[in-house]
């Protein structure tokens, strides 16, 4: 199986790492002193399970690795309309694109029977300018459920979990979903095929569609808000809001927003990815984690009051922070 990782940052570098280490040809595709370390080093993962290093091929040319069984994406969301030049030279006839991506997918009506079938949500796929990079028949579903972080250049901490949960969007069985799954197990890593990726989805979203937003506006943690009574109650709201909107567009998620909040509160004095974000200067992933979701309460007519008043101030942060830079 030969597999490129577009994006090798931490989640990417660490998945690519198992992958290698399972037995399949890896080639990683990153830049800068990240890229060189890879080169010089290979992958160091620093881990509870155990410390490893891998020898994974790393290049910023995708070109020079040619097409491959699965691309990767390591990518944040917000990046997929423009990755085109990383990712074509790597497209063969059959290649599946496994995208990691937090939040609602470009390709989540696709293959999705029902009223909206083939519907473009335009928050997350502007025009069709990612399904024009990434057709969604060649997507399989990721939810990420393993925490990284970047210790160094080359070196990835992996702080907890194993979990790459996948899945085709037309909910069928498929052998690129199984071999996938099965590579990623030689590697250590869990990786169930689940019958609707949907729910996957959307049990992780109910936790950064709060989460993240609120944290980006209060600059604290997440066991801040958690004990903070104010904002518990509405990120409870925000969660309920997600939940109505879930279950409009034909999913019903296994989960209580209490069992949500109280494993949120667990985590302890984290910062969400969009707070890591909005303090190093780098883009809000907030389109496909909170746009999109008020974009279906629109389409499904669901009230989420709450949700569109985070939305309007976030959107408006966002804006005053492009402005700034």
């Amino acid at each position: 199986m030969k597999v490129a990782v577009v994006g090798a940052g931490a989640i990417g570098a660490y998945v690519g790492a198992a992958l290698h280490r399972g037995g399949a040809d890896v080639h990683l595709i990153a830049r800068g002193a990240h890229l060189a370390a890879m080169q010089e080093n290979g992958v160091q993962v620093l881990s509870p399970r155990g410390d490893f290093t891998a020898r994974v091929h790393a290049t910023d040319d995708p070109a020079s690795i040619g097409p491959v069984d699965y691309v990767f994406l390591g990518l944040k969301a917000n990046s997929y309309a423009a990755c085109g030049p990383l990712v074509h030279p790597l497209l063969g006839g059959d290649t599946a694109v496994v995208a990691a991506q937090n939040g609602i997918p470009w390709w989540y009506f696709h293959g999705l029977a029902g009223p909206y079938e083939g519907r473009r949500i335009e928050s997350v796929d502007p025009g069709g300018s990612v399904s024009e990079v990434l057709p969604p028949e060649r997507a399989v579903g990721c939810v990420v459920y393993a925490a990284t972080q970047l210790q160094g250049p080359g070196v990835v901490q992996h702080l907890e979990g194993t979990r790459f949960s996948i899945g085709e969007p037309d909910t069928t069985d498929s052998s690129r979903c199984e071999a996938f799954s099965e590579a990623m197990q030689a590697g250590g890593l869990k990786c169930p095929v689940e019958a609707d990726i949907r729910n996957d989805i959307w049990i992780k979203l109910l936790g950064n569609i709060a989460f993240n937003p609120l944290s980006a506006l209060s600059r604290a943690t997440m066991a801040q808000i958690c004990r903070h009574q104010d904002t518990r109650a509405l990120v409870a709201t925000m969660m309920r809001e997600t939940l109505a909107v879930a279950e409009a567009v034909g999913c019903r998620p296994d989960i209580s927003v209490e069992r949500r909040l109280a494993g949120a509160e667990r985590v302890g004095d984290h910062k969400t990815s969009t707070l890591q974000d909005l303090e190093s200067g780098k883009p809000m992933e907030l389109d496909v984690l909170l746009a999109a979701v008020v974009e279906l309460a629109a389409l499904t007519r669901t009230p989420v009051p709450k949700l569109c008043a985070i939305h309007a101030v976030t959107d408006l942060l966002a804006q005053t922070v492009r402005s700034a830079a």
